[in-house]
């Protein structure tokens, strides 16, 4: 029956995250003892007074449809935080809030994007933003990076790729699956090239924006220039482990949130009134409340480093943010390993979940030949036997 299906569906990948978390859910649920690292899920309950927020919104009058773009009370929280975390203002009415921040990048997409426009994504990017752009009838146009840059761009090679068919660029800091954290010093290099090119619009996914373990974190909003044609996305999904509670907001220019809104209006209407009510307590609470899962997810940083940089043949580098390590496995492509043949990143990936019982992620699903993704986005004792099995199968 799939003649029945639409082109665009039939185009589209499915999200590769979520295959390699089904694949792992189902051979454990057939009695094998499987580790999952694919998930970009914090293991931490959310805080305190975040839940406590939600049992206040429970026990009051908040079970109606709410506004398409958010309660105006969690507008004007997310307006006090990009004040006092960012120095960008903004008012309520550039605000949208959304169910999830994938949700805010699918509506960049859909009222932004027309056939034939090129969006420029660095690659390595997260798995849905080239199936978005495309679903918008968009180019994905993907810049190449390694672990040699750090996986990062250059201004050079931004400049080289602008066409006058550009629209937009995404950019994602700190990364998902590479864990790279642009500098103040190397985002204003990507702003000096934008701003010879005042007709492109700059999408910024900033939702690990507190899983940062060194230096600042600069939105790119902030810089000369850039906050008239820059749409920022951030959310509490990881930060605040609040993955289900599903919130995600957006900060943009007054026209495109409201053609946000639009789009939001006709598919799925206002987000969660209860999740809307806990994140207004999230985002006014001071950063110190979420320090503690700060610091466990450096210091899993560092053991997963110190066990993998011990694997001859693979190659790491120190992510500042997020909780990824995209681990180089180039040099074990076109080998044969326990009499299998190891030809791509996917062929890594199932090894490594069969051989290993490990579930990763390849990197084809991020725009990248030569690297594997794992979250440490567990506990330590888990992560230290992950790093064993990994270990014994690329022995």
């Amino acid at each position: 029956m799939n003649e029945y299906l639409s082109q665009r569906v039939r185009a589209m990948a499915a999200s590769a995250t979520l295959a390699m978390a089904a694949k792992a859910a189902e051979l454990k649920a057939q009695g094998v003892d499987i580790i999952s690292l694919s998930l970009g899920e914090p293991d931490f309950s959310p805080p305190k007074h975040v839940l406590e927020a939600a049992h206040a919104a429970l026990d009051g009058d908040y079970h109606k449809y709410t506004a398409v773009d958010g309660y105006p009370e969690l507008k004007a929280a997310i307006c006090r935080k990009f004040e006092r975390e960012n120095g960008l203002h903004y008012t309520p009415k550039q605000i949208v809030v959304s169910t999830g921040a994938k949700q805010c990048l699918a509506n960049v997409a859909m009222c932004l994007v027309d056939e034939g426009d090129e969006v420029i994504i660095p690659a390595p990017y997260w798995v849905s933003y080239s199936d978005l752009i495309k679903l918008a009838g968009g180019t994905p146009i993907e810049l190449k990076t390694s672990i040699s840059t750090d996986f990062k761009i250059t201004p050079a090679q931004l400049e080289a790729a602008i066409t006058p068919r550009t629209k937009m660029i995404w950019l994602n800091s700190p990364c998902n699956p590479s864990g790279s954290v642009y500098s103040r010093s190397e985002l204003e290099g990507i702003a000096a090239v934008l701003r010879q090119h005042p007709n492109i619009l700059i999408c910024s996914d900033e939702i690990y924006e507190h899983i940062r373990f060194e230096g600042e974190h600069v939105s790119i909003a902030s810089l000369e220039g850039m906050y008239e044609r820059t749409i920022t996305i951030n959310g509490v999904s990881k930060a605040f482990a609040m993955t289900g509670w599903r919130i995600g907001y957006m900060a943009a220019p007054e026209w495109i949130a409201k053609a946000c809104t639009k789009m939001q209006g006709q598919i799925t209407s206002g987000t969660n009134s209860i999740a809307q009510r806990a994140t207004i307590a999230a985002l006014d609470a001071p950063l110190e409340a979420i320090q503690y899962m700060i610091d466990e997810f450096q210091a899993r940083r560092d053991l997963v480093l110190e066990g993998l940089s011990k694997i001859e043949g693979l190659r790491v580098n120190k992510p500042q943010g997020a909780f990824y390590i995209f681990m180089d496995v180039s040099q074990f492509l076109g080998k044969t390993l326990h009499g299998r043949e190891i030809r791509t990143t996917d062929d890594m990936a199932m090894y490594l979940l069969e051989e290993a019982r490990v579930a990763t992620v390849a990197g084809s699903a991020f725009g990248s030949d030569d690297c594997v993704r794992i979250s440490y986005a567990t506990s330590r004792e888990v992560l230290t036997e992950a790093v064993r099995r990994i270990a014994a199968a690329l022995a």
